[in-house]
């Protein structure tokens, strides 16, 4: 190895005493390989068996808690006791790579496409009109009662108790990229005018849910992460500012670590008070050390990681990059970074080793990617 690039191979152990190998994350990646009521398939344990022999921490792709959340075909389901014989062998499959196995915890609200959840019915915080994954027109979604905001909250502590009957080390709250939670904290999709609409009220509801069953049911280890989205461009949508105030209620709760959601690690605040300022900088600031965090976004070279853990990000999330190139960890490690394929190629022969409908959902152009 390469001495440079050693810091990315040290060890962390989290705020439970779950100790990651190295820095290097899997991050949760969209997918569309299971089967049609949610429980994996073959194709899906194959593709994440594939994507997680170097990694120190592995998150799967988001898996709704509610069929009534279901945001896009063939997502996994974590919701019913159907799907734990599939939940199980994900969970060994990513444990015996030598990774610690996390499920990310997901429910789509005003995201959920009509034509996959019960009578077309979909829901969220306010009544609004939005487009859902792969479509080109908006669809009208209705405010939630009260009785279904709480259910949702018992729903994700359901899931993390089918998360720890399947084996994992731990769940990882979604409460990112437009979905269910990140909807309560946005003023752009929480118009309430209730309770609930305040706009931390329902996240933190959900990480208490979440902490009183793995109290009651994990082992002390199991780890809980929290996923967020800094910034949004709807108008009025949430802002850094919000963003810090939503840290700093985290910080409060036993969390093992956040993780920020980010196109480019690199980035810097759109508007407000903290306009052209690095969003890392600024996070890293906020939370000072008091657990990791988890940055994301771009990362395609050995040199981007570096940057990123020179800055002094705790962990750095491949999304992208792993599914181009399986062997990029490995490839750091032994010497190899100049070999790594940080870029889609539609003319490779191999396909990347995709599974087909990645393959395909890259080479349509439907996933942003840098070309060869």
């Amino acid at each position: 190895m390469n001495e440079q690039f050693k810091s990315l191979f040290e060890p962390l152990t989290l705020t439970h005493g779950s100790t990651l190998k190295n820095r290097f994350v899997l991050a949760p990646l969209t997918h569309t390989l299971s089967h049609e009521d949610g429980t994996a398939s073959d194709v899906e344990v194959s593709y994440i068996d594939s994507r997680t022999k170097d990694v120190g921490l592995a998150i799967t792709a988001a898996s709704y808690i509610n069929v009534q959340g279901q945001a896009f075909p063939g997502q996994p389901s974590i919701s019913k006791e159907a799907d734990l014989e599939g939940l199980r062998r994900i969970a060994k499959t990513i444990k015996a790579n030598g990774a610690k196995a996390v499920v990310q915890i997901h429910h789509g609200g005003v995201k959920a496409l009509p034509h996959l959840v019960p009578n077309g019915e979909v829901k969220g915080p306010s009544a609004v009109e939005t487009t859902g994954f792969g479509q080109k027109h908006p669809h009208a979604a209705r405010e939630m009662t009260v009785d279904e905001i709480e259910q949702a909250i018992h729903d994700f502590g359901y899931a993390t108790s089918l998360a720890i009957q399947a084996g994992f080390d731990g769940v990882e709250i979604h409460g990112a990229n437009h979905y269910l939670i990140h909807q309560f904290v946005s003023p752009y999709y929480n118009r309430r005018t209730d309770k609930w609409g305040d706009r931390l009220r329902f996240a933190l509801a959900v990480v208490d849910e979440v902490l009183r069953v793995v109290k009651e049911e994990a082992p002390e280890t199991f780890i809980i992460g929290y996923r967020f989205s800094p910034e949004e461009a709807e108008d009025p949508g949430i802002t850094m500012s919000i963003t810090k105030a939503l840290i700093e209620a985290l910080l409060d709760k036993s969390l093992d670590y956040l993780h920020v959601s980010l196109l480019d690690i690199q980035s810097v605040v759109r508007e407000g008070e903290y306009k052209d300022q690095s969003r890392l900088g600024l996070l890293l600031k906020w939370i000072d050390q008091r657990v990791p965090l988890i940055g994301v976004g771009s990362v395609f070279s050995a040199q981007d990681a570096l940057a990123a853990r020179l800055q002094g990000t705790p962990l750095i999330a491949l999304g992208r990059p792993l599914l181009f190139d399986s062997n990029y960890v490995n490839k750091i490690e032994t010497g190899r970074e100049d070999e790594i394929v940080g870029y889609f190629d539609a003319r490779r022969s191999d396909k990347h080793e995709l599974p087909d409908a990645l393959w395909q959902a890259f080479a349509s152009g439907m996933y942003p990617a840098p070309n060869r």
